[in-house]
């Protein structure tokens, strides 16, 4: 041989160094180690050593190598480069593992001697005196086991995460080092037809000799772990015939033969023994301690006979008992097809590569683009390593299940118990690892627990996977998904009452040893029914999406107005009554139902509630069943969960239609929007986990809230509710542009003070005139959002050494005791700007706080004199003889409309103030210049209604302002009108609080106030100034006026001819709207009143069919206006000349006796009548019946409004009067 090179022992010197730090071996021996070694390399290589190869020890490979590489030993780069091309043919767009050229050497071990008191699961492992690493084998023989190997071609995936630990995969067998062991002579075996009759003969176990069997390989069962015992189950089958024989494996030294099995191939056991399985009573053949493991070799085999080992039974009972067993299993299947709509699955093979791991935790992987593998119900203790995307893999007798879940795309190749997945070549692609879940993962848990089916499982599976990206990033993934069962974690308070609604009958379990040993199978994928998910759970962003989508599905513009009502309406009433509406979802709307899921915070942005995720925020309203406020600011950052709700979409429409003939042409439809909100009751929500650092309290703690700290400098203060001990900023960045989804605040103080407080009044949060801190002069000449509420200092101030001593109330104790209120109880205005904007939900009034100082410094505060007041009733703030000027109330909404805004009102902010970055947008379609009016009535029945009037600057705060919501209002504006009408409106010092949600059967907007149910019956001596609507039986006396009318669309002038008759300046208008009006004089018996009826009423008033009404307005259009004055006395005159027919028609129609007849009027009180009545005493009157002429005082005729006209029959007549008179004398 040639005298070594330079390189070659600079290399040799190398391998030496490597093998003493590396490689244990005997004393004295390393040298010949190291011969063998490089023996195997110069074969390998052609004779020539790997000089471009280093060795590389465990423990470097593990520390030094980040990414995923491989290893060829002795392989050319063309050969490298075609492997890599086959390697992407599944994934062609992944990149290929990145070759290093490094020499592995080391021992294959089970990690037994390493670990003690490890449970053998079969694991393999590299190890050497550095370390130790698992390692995946294709092939593996029991005589590599604690052998020196030089492993040729090897990858190396390294470790991503704490979850997932890295391995090596052995791409091609390693090459042992020494020789090959010796193997057995000759060995007397039993074939598995002789020893198929012995596992139902009846002599004693104990009694019996151990035992050998031959046969060809047909079932290997998956490893198991139970008790903290690792065994399996294979099945040997008679090379002649079809009889199989189980034998369990349960040595911890014989768990190894789980990777040197192979079907198809023809093994030798020793000895076996025979048991019984304690619940089924099946003879099995079980190895022990002195069982070994060979293979088959007729040469060196003989087959004994069965009566020299034992003398077993006939195996007629056997029999029978299996056909037993197979007639009841075909009777129970044809019951079950019969009791609902089951599918089979089929039993198959396949063979495909891992193209995608759809949830690793879940066993999910996508085969081929096409077929997903479910390996949950097959536990892998290898974790399933080696089941990269590009790794080819081997299904035998797995399940197909066609469409198991309506939502999921894929079909499904289910592994039970009785299957086999063998992992057929590694990927060649730079794909990472991805363990399939243990025991703790919390899918596999409530699969077992529950015994799921493959539907069910995938539900569940998707449900967790929202579940858990939706939330990880606030709370962590192992706290959200960590669960025992004293101590369930978030994911399982969600699942688990949800599978107990749809398994609340399944509680046996699953029966794995008979799924693996019956002959006629039995597991839970055999029979299975295609699941539509019960519910649904999706992120906040589609539930925003879809709430918006079907709150536009078929909506018309003319679905928001009566047509009746639309055809009479100019331009600008018509686009105004479209420019706000809003539409409400419940959790049936959906389809699943729809569970709302969210983190709560505060913003300070839009001073609002939010149910966060990662992926978007949904404001929220949040009130109690008992009418008080929610002020539970422990809440703050908790997972909630809430599943009856009111999802609300409001919908904001910039229009431009001439009349209510174009509302079908949505062309004009400029721009529309919508705000998106819920509306639930805190009783109604489950807390899945509570916020870190709060001790949870009863949620329904009272009005209590609390002041906390804040990282706002020494002049913020934070809220906290008095019982809540744990502090924790919450929402620190609500001001900055960073994202506020996945935030969690930290408390970091130590010493503060405290101080009890009373809010008396809170006022509106708006643009208020403050100058800012000196480190924001910047923006000083901007207006700044904030709201300020008068409280009252209760007690004196006390310091605490850290935040979690807080906690008693000691402080009203000293107020109660101390008699100088004075010093004890102060007034204070308390302004709340920046950061601090997020406790404008959680104060109201009547609350009592803590502020909570940090740093040891008070803010200093402004004293102020308090207003004390009281909530007063609906009849009282009506009432004539009420003097206050500021009212608080509680009232429920009747009614709620978009109206224009006094124009001697100005909008309470500047126009020119410009808008900051990060306002809120809700509301921006609504014009300064409108204004809400909402219909309040102190009872969903009450006839008494209060209107009150909000701007809409004022409304991008309030929200749940919706019919049938009960609202408590405080401070706002009394006002009376010229037209001694009292009404309210809401300014500055102003605030309002959600008492009570709208009734959940409230779908879509009511109608106007009094549609819903009918009026009441009274009297006209009856009437009273508070009123809102009602119903009179009454006589039609006679038609005081009619005016008949087109007028423009645009501009309200006359319009005449198919043109607006306006000339200075001329109007473009080319559309014309039908408008009519009369009044009417009716009696009741008890008084008189004129009635103004317009538009179809007057066609109700007059007795006219719709054709007949019809023609009469065509007639107006060419003449542009017809109106008519009939007075009371004979001989009255009429505004028009006497030769026009409509003139003519319409005079001899209100003389006619036909007009003159009993109706039932629905009406409400004129609040603005064309003349401004005085009050003035009642005065004398003659009527005269017959030749009967009676004298009787009377007051002045009421004005009302006509709602509705009714005919009535005389049945209907005799019965009202009967009601009437029954009523005369306590009315009268």
């Amino acid at each position: 041989m040639a005298a070594p090179t330079a390189a070659e022992q600079r290399w040799l010197g190398a391998a030496r160094d490597f093998f003493l730090r590396a490689l244990p071996g005997p004393d004295g021996q390393e040298a010949a180690a190291l011969e063998a070694v490089l023996r195997c390399l110069r074969s390998a290589g052609g004779g020539t050593l790997p000089l471009g190869y280093s060795f590389i020890s465990i423990s470097d490979l593990q520390h030094q190598q980040h990414i995923p590489c491989c290893s060829h030993l002795s392989w050319s780069t063309n050969e490298f480069k075609e492997w890599s091309r086959q390697g992407q043919g599944a994934l062609p767009m992944q990149s290929t593992l990145p070759r290093t050229y490094l020499i592995l050497v080391g021992y294959l071990a089970d990690g037994r001697q390493e670990n003690k008191e490890k449970l053998v699961d079969g694991c393999l492992y590299v190890k050497d005196k550095t370390g130790i690493i698992l390692c995946e084998l294709l092939h593996f023989k029991l005589e590599w086991l604690e052998s020196l190997l030089v492993f040729p071609s090897w990858s190396y995936i390294p470790q991503r995460d704490q979850s997932a630990a890295g391995y090596l995969e052995i791409l091609v067998d390693p090459v042992p080092v020494n020789g090959p062991k010796e193997v057995l002579h000759s060995i007397p075996v039993t074939s598995a037809v002789s020893a198929e009759p012995l596992l139902t003969s009846r002599i004693p176990y104990k009694k019996r000799s151990k035992l050998t069997v031959a046969g060809e390989l047909t079932r290997l069962g998956p490893l198991l772990r139970i008790h903290h015992k690792t065994f399996f189950f294979l099945f040997l089958k008679c090379f002649a015939s079809a009889v199989c024989v189980p034998v369990l494996v349960q040595k911890p030294s014989q768990m190894l033969w789980h990777r040197v099995f192979q079907l198809g191939h023809r093994y030798t056991v020793t000895g076996l023994s025979m048991s019984s399985m304690k619940k089924s009573g099946q003879t099995i053949l079980v190895t022990s301690a002195s069982s070994c493991l060979l293979p088959y070799c007729a040469e060196q085999e003989r087959e004994q006979p069965l009566n020299s080992a034992w003398r077993g039974e006939s195996t007629q009972s056997s029999c029978l008992e299996t056909a037993e067993q197979l007639s009841c299993s075909l009777q129970l299947g044809a019951e079950e097809e019969k009791s609902g709509p089951t599918k089979e699955s089929r039993i198959i093979s396949y063979v495909g590569f891992v193209t995608k791991v759809l949830n690793a935790q879940a066993g999910l992987f996508l085969l081929d683009n096409q077929v997903c593998l479910c390996l949950a119900y097959q536990p892998l203790l290898s974790s399933a390593r080696g089941l990269r995307p590009g790794a080819c893999v081997e299904l035998i007798d797995v399940h197909l299940l066609q469409k198991p879940l309506a939502s999921f795309p894929f079909a499904v190749l289910g592994a039970c118990l009785s299957s086999m997945v063998v992992l057929k070549s590694f990927s060649r692609l730079s794909t990472p690892y991805q363990p399939v879940g243990s025991s703790r993962s919390l899918c596999l848990q409530l699969l077992l627990r529950f015994n799921l089916g493959m539907p069910l499982y995938l539900w569940l599976v998707s449900l967790l996977e929202t579940f858990e990206e939706r939330f990880s990033c606030f709370f962590g993934r192992s706290r959200l998904l960590s669960s025992t069962h004293q101590n369930p974690g978030a994911a399982a308070k969600f699942l688990v009452p949800l599978l107990q609604a749809m398994v609340p009958d399944r509680q046996e379990a699953r029966d794995i040893y008979n799924e693996i040993l019956s002959k006629i199978h039995q597991c839970p994928l055999q029979k299975y029914l295609t699941l539509t998910p019960p519910c649904q759970a999706p992120s906040l962003s589609e539930v925003r999406r879809v709430a918006e989508q079907r709150s536009w599905e078929g909506f018309s513009p003319s679905q928001l107005l009566s047509p009746l009502e639309a055809q009479h309406m100019g331009t600008q009433e018509l686009n105004r009554r479209l420019a706000w509406s809003y539409c409400t979802f419940s959790a049936e709307s959906f389809q699943p139902q729809l569970i709302l899921l969210g983190v709560l915070r505060v913003s300070s942005r839009s001073s609002s509630l939010q149910l966060q995720d990662k992926s978007s925020k949904l404001p929220c309203v949040i009130s109690h069943k008992d009418g008080s406020p929610f002020a539970q600011t422990a809440l703050i950052g908790s997972l909630l969960l809430v599943e009856n709700y009111q999802l609300v979409v409001e919908r904001f429409l910039k229009t431009d239609f001439p009349s209510w003939e174009h509302l079908e042409n949505l062309e004009h439809v400029r721009e529309k929007k919508t705000s998106v909100y819920v509306q639930f009751y805190l009783e109604d929500v489950r807390v899945l986990h509570a916020a870190e650092g709060r001790i949870q309290k009863s949620l329904r703690s009272g009005n209590c809230s609390s002041l906390r700290k804040s990282k706002d400098g020494s002049t913020a203060s934070e809220l906290e509710t008095p019982e809540a001990k744990m502090l924790k900023s919450e929402d620190p960045r609500a001001d900055d542009g960073r994202d506020e989804n996945c935030q969690g605040g930290q408390s970091s103080s130590t010493s503060c003070v405290s101080q009890l407080f009373l809010v008396i009044q809170k006022e509106s949060l708006m643009l208020r005139n403050y100058q800012l801190p000196a480190e924001e002069a910047k923006e000083a000449q901007e207006l700044q959002r904030s709201f300020q509420a008068t409280v009252l200092w209760l007690g004196r101030p006390r310091l605490w050494s850290h935040p979690r001593e807080i906690g008693d109330l000691s402080e009203l104790e000293e107020t109660g005791c101390d008699g100088k209120e004075g010093v004890m109880q102060k007034e204070a205005l308390l302004l709340f700007v920046g950061r601090s904007l997020r406790w404008f939900p959680f104060l109201h009034v009547e609350g009592l706080y803590r502020c909570i100082v940090p740093g040891c410094s008070l803010t200093a505060m402004s004293m102020q004199t308090g207003v004390e007041q009281r909530a007063a009733s609906i009849p009282e703030v009506l009432s004539s003889s009420f003097t206050g000027s500021l009212v608080s109330f509680c009232g429920e909404i009747v009614e709620r409309t978009l109206c224009a805004s006094p124009k001697n009102e100005k909008p309470p902010v500047m126009t020119g103030v410009p808008k900051k970055k990060g306002t809120p947008q809700h509301f921006t379609l609504l014009s300064t210049d409108h204004s809400v009016k909402l219909s309040i009535s102190a009872a969903s029945s009450s006839p008494v209604v209060l209107d009150v009037y909000i701007t809409a600057t004022y409304l991008q705060h309030l929200r749940g302002l919706l019919p049938g919501a009960k609202i408590l209002f405080h401070n706002l504006e009394r006002k009376i009108s010229r037209f001694h009408n009292v009404y309210c409106t809401y300014i500055a010092s102003s605030c309002v609080s959600i008492v009570s949600l709208p009734a959940s059967h409230l779908p879509f907007p009511s109608g106007p106030a009094g549609e819903a149910s009918s009026p009441s019956l009274v009297f006209l001596c009856n009437l009273r100034p508070q009123l809102s609507q009602a119903r009179i039986l009454c006589h039609l006396s006679c038609v005081l006026t009619v005016c008949l009318q087109w007028i423009c669309s645009l501009c309200s002038c006359i319009f005449k001819e198919g043109r607006c008759t306006r000339h200075n300046p001329p109007c473009p208008s080319q559309t014309g709207v039908r408008q009519a009006s009369a009044r009417v004089l009716v009696e009741d018996g008890t008084g008189e009143a004129v009635v103004l009826c317009r538009n179809e009423h007057v066609a109700a008033v007059l007795g006219l069919s719709l054709l007949e009404w019809e023609a009469v307005q065509n007639c107006v259009q060419s003449r542009g206006s017809v109106c008519i004055q009939h007075g009371e006395a004979p001989g009255t005159g009429c505004l028009e000349e006497s030769e026009d027919l409509v003139v003519c028609y319409l005079r001899s129609l209100c003389r006619s006796p036909l007009i003159c007849r009993p109706i039932l009027l629905d009406f409400s009180l004129d609040r603005k009548p064309s003349k401004i009545l005085q009050p003035a005493p009642p005065q004398l009157r003659n009527f005269r019946c017959g030749e009967v002429e009676f004298v009787s005082r009377v007051g002045p005729r009421p004005s009302l409004l006509c709602l509705k006209v009714e005919e009535v029959g005389q049945d209907a007549l005799r019965y009202l009067n009967s009601q009437r008179r029954s009523r005369t004398s306590s009315s009268c």
